[in-house]
């Protein structure tokens, strides 16, 4: 009988806190355990990464997490990432977040509360930044919101749009992209509770729903994406955290079932992976459970593309835990860890 190819998971991690850089693995298909390919730490704090494709082949992208900020692009054919040139900078501070678009990197710069657009050239590697687009406003919270701090930036399902989530600001942002010219410009801000935080956002399989994640608030705040406008509505709030937990809790990520059923959240400070079901609409989320997310500091939460998989990235313990997922309850179930400190990021490819 055939075996399915083992397929291939990047790691990225903090450098100035004892992480390796970008780390490669393989993935068991059968056990979902990861081993090492190979490893590159040329490029510091590749906190971030996505993977691309040129010519057919994949090219692995990160940002460089450091206040002069900087992405740098990876050949990754053979299973060891080996740096295309050198690190590029991005015209912003600490990004945390990229995509690519349209043959363009577009980063989010935390730090200096912007984006910037990259072109990719042929080979791969990323040119100069020929565009920035820069927010402006605060939050309430006088120690997290005194400018905006965009955290994500990333295409909606139907490519016309692009979204970034701006913490700062409680605010996320649609843009368009001009690729022809390399530049960003708004088209419409969408206003969150003031407070919220927000960090990230996905979307659910309809492409009609997303889910902003707040980080300043342990919630999820559920809202309605039209295509054809570049309209995000929010229609409702639902909690990560059960009722009367206590402490400080600063959710990282969160993870869409592909079928829709259910929502995966990562608590850092809780230490837990939250469970919640998704009503048949799409616009109704219900906390199930929560479970411990195998280690300390989840900062990023994969889903798989089995979908049977989540793999949690925690950053203070050192590990990527991995948990099988029961689809009829949507609760994962710890399967495994692989060591790798100060981790900070899991991308599938």
């Amino acid at each position: 009988m055939t075996q399915p190819t083992p397929t291939r998971a990047f790691l990225g991690s903090f450098t100035s806190a004892g992480g390796r850089g970008v780390i490669a693995t393989v993935v068991d298909p059968g056990t979902g355990a990861l081993t090492e390919t190979g490893v590159s730490d040329v490029v510091a704090d590749p906190s971030y990464l996505t993977l691309g494709t040129v010519d057919g082949r994949p090219v692995l992208y990160a940002v460089s997490e450091t206040s002069e900020g900087g992405v740098a692009a990876f050949e990754v054919e053979d299973g060891k990432p080996r740096a295309l040139g050198g690190r590029v900078p991005v015209c912003g501070a600490s990004p945390t977040h990229l995509s690519v678009v349209e043959g363009h990197i577009l980063t989010a710069n935390y730090g200096s509360g912007s984006l910037s657009v990259l072109p990719i050239a042929a080979d791969g590697a990323p040119g100069p930044v020929s565009g920035v687009l820069q927010f402006d406003g605060s939050g309430p919270d006088p120690d997290r919101q005194h400018g905006p701090h965009a955290h994500q930036v990333v295409p909606d399902p139907s490519g016309r749009w692009v979204l970034a989530v701006d913490l700062g600001t409680d605010t996320v942002h649609v843009c368009v992209l001009h690729a022809e010219r390399g530049e960003l410009t708004a088209h419409r801000r969408t206003a969150l509770r003031p407070g919220t935080g927000p960090r990230h956002l996905a979307f659910h399989p309809d492409g009609r729903h997303a889910y902003v994640l707040n980080e300043l608030e342990p919630t999820v705040t559920i809202c309605r994406w039209d295509a054809e406008e570049g309209l995000l509505e929010p229609v409702a709030e639902a909690p990560v955290l059960p009722e009367g937990t206590e402490g400080r809790s600063y959710p990282s990520e969160l993870a869409v079932a592909h079928d829709g059923r259910w929502l995966w959240v990562a608590n850092r400070g809780h230490d837990s992976i939250a469970v919640l079901s998704l009503d048949d609409s799409g616009e109704r989320a219900e906390l199930v459970t929560t479970v411990p997310c195998g280690g300390r500091w989840p900062r990023d939460l994969v889903l798989d593309a089995s979908g049977e998989r989540l793999y949690a990235a925690n950053e203070r313990s050192g590990d990527v835990t991995w948990f099988t997922v029961d689809p009829a309850t949507g609760v994962p179930e710890r399967a495994g860890s692989f060591p790798a400190p100060a981790v900070s990021r899991v991308v599938f490819g």
